[in-house]
């Protein structure tokens, strides 16, 4: 089945499925691949205290769905065996909610997909019935996403909700900085944001780039930076490797050589501490990533409640005035008030004034805009 909905950003459809869960309405998540249709589901279920069971359909037989028969001598009747990953009663009492989450649903068999209609319109299946706090979603790829998918019975795909996901890099932005994805990575992407997502389903390229490739980039690279536990010896050609083995090789290199030019920038420490250093390069890209590397810095320092954070907030500012041009100064400051969560405390800062003077009226239009 393809769908005809609109497509929507994470963070909207956090929203819709959380309304869609209070009622009760089962869900269907849509989206291409390494989107985060799972790792919305997870956040949703860490924000409302629910324990997830991931299902991963594709892998299921009918039987797995409907359970075994078996002859009980008790009751002298053939009884069904329910499948152990369903939730009972028992389970359902440890927890707030339970999300019944079947994902890869339409890349089930059909008589898996036939086998699911009962439980996910009537919440039960033979004499399995589902506890009152369980919450159905399903997910899967769309059919021109060219992955192994089955149309889906219009009777099943009438027992849902539909919705289409959509990259949004704002929303990825705020994801990233969360989780502390590595900043090299951030600062690139944040530069050139079109290269968050290039899947191509008419590709052949195996590799290609999208938030979850990312994210694997992002691992690997902290993994090299601090150490790893086989101590394979890496260099700029096993970088290069292991990032073009994540979103593909043409993307790799201008990822690898905004990273060899971020490296030769100034030590965002040693500007954060005051001491006089040198900007050698005025190229966009670069500064775009020395202004992210403070803001990731000041953030981590706020973490760890720094008593000379608002010092080495003004140094930002005063370096920033000094070597950044004006939309680049407003563009810093805006990240770090509204997504690096830094307190900026006139009274503490004291090149806040002079700041102001120049900026004032550029941030505060910057920041309502959002």
């Amino acid at each position: 089945m393809e769908t005809q909905t609109r497509q929507v950003s994470p963070k909207i459809a956090k929203q819709v499925l959380k309304k869609a869960m209070s009622k009760q309405r089962p869900i269907f998540l849509w989206g291409p691949p390494g989107i985060g249709k799972s790792d919305i589901v997870h956040q949703i279920g860490s924000e409302i205290e629910a324990l997830v069971i991931d299902i991963r359909l594709s892998l299921w037989d009918p039987t797995d769905i409907k359970g075994i028969p078996y002859y009980n001598q008790q009751t002298n009747k053939m009884e069904w065996g329910i499948p152990q990953e369903l939730p009972d009663e028992s389970l359902a009492n440890q927890h707030k909610y339970i999300i019944l989450f079947l994902d890869e649903m339409n890349s089930a068999n059909p008589a898996v997909q036939a086998a699911a209609y009962q439980l996910v319109l009537n919440r039960r299946i033979g004499t399995y019935i589902l506890p009152d706090n369980v919450l159905i979603v399903a997910a899967g790829n769309r059919m021109t996403d060219r992955g192994v998918t089955y149309k889906m019975p219009s009777p099943l795909a009438n027992r849902f909700l539909h919705i289409e996901l959509k990259v949004n890099f704002e929303d990825w932005f705020d994801w990233a900085i969360k989780n502390k994805i590595n900043r090299d990575v951030v600062s690139f992407l944040e530069f050139s944001k079109h290269d968050l997502y290039d899947f191509d389903p008419k590709s052949p390229n195996l590799s290609f780039a999208t938030p979850r490739s990312w994210s694997f980039v992002s691992d690997l690279l902290n993994d090299t930076e601090t150490s790893n536990q086989f101590n394979v010896p890496i260099d700029s050609q096993i970088e290069t490797e292991l990032v073009a083995s994540s979103i593909g090789e043409g993307l790799a290199l201008k990822f690898m050589a905004h990273r060899e030019m971020s490296n030769k920038l100034p030590n965002p420490s040693d500007i954060l501490n005051g001491k006089p250093v040198e900007l050698k390069t005025r190229e966009i890209s670069a500064l775009y990533s020395l202004t992210l590397a403070m803001c990731y810095e000041l953030k981590e320092l706020n973490e760890k409640g720094d008593p000379n954070l608002s010092k080495k907030i003004n140094n930002y500012l005063k370096y920033s005035m000094d070597h950044f041009e004006t939309e680049l100064v407003v563009m810093g400051l805006k990240l770090a008030i509204t997504k690096y969560m830094l307190p900026i405390d006139p009274d503490e800062i004291d090149c806040f004034d002079e700041f102001h003077e120049r900026y004032g009226r550029y941030i505060h239009s910057a920041v309502a805009g959002d």
